[in-house]
């Protein structure tokens, strides 16, 4: 598996898994930037969203890791971000596709819907699929209109 530098956020109901993606990340030897948030307290998951997909806009990450309650606000909040192609992880077919055919730079995940050893699983494929190019170039191009 080749070795990335990852950016982590989440917000409260996301913050115990994602530092167990944190862990697991460092033990398989990337280089791990944690976001956020540090604790249950209730904040905003944009602010985490912004503060990871600002590290990845500016060429300093390689990819993103977000965690929300349900997944959804914290990938909506990511993609108004130019260059950044978030997507939601139910299984490891879609953790796949995202890399392959969408060239997604980020992974949300639901902690509400998500048990951490699944989240490990599809953050595991997703790092390690890879962008098939060909016809996905022309379809990813017209995302940044």
């Amino acid at each position: 598996m080749k070795k990335y530098k990852i950016a982590l956020g989440a917000d409260h109901a996301a913050f115990h898994l994602k530092n167990e993606l944190a862990a697991f990340l460092k033990d398989s030897g990337h280089d791990v930037t944690d976001m956020g948030t540090h604790s249950e307290a209730s904040v905003d998951y944009p602010d985490f969203a912004r503060a990871v997909c600002s590290a990845i806009e500016d060429g300093s990450h390689h990819f993103g890791v977000l965690c929300c309650g349900s997944g959804i606000g914290i990938s909506i909040a990511a993609n108004r971000h130019q260059g950044i192609r978030a997507g939601v992880a139910w299984n490891t077919d879609i953790a796949a596709l995202m890399r392959q055919h969408n060239d997604a730079n980020v992974i949300c995940f639901g902690a509400r819907f998500t048990a951490p050893y699944y989240a490990k699983r599809m953050l595991e494929v997703f790092l390690n699929a890879e962008f098939e190019g060909g016809k996905h170039l022309q379809r990813i191009a017209k995302l940044s209109c």
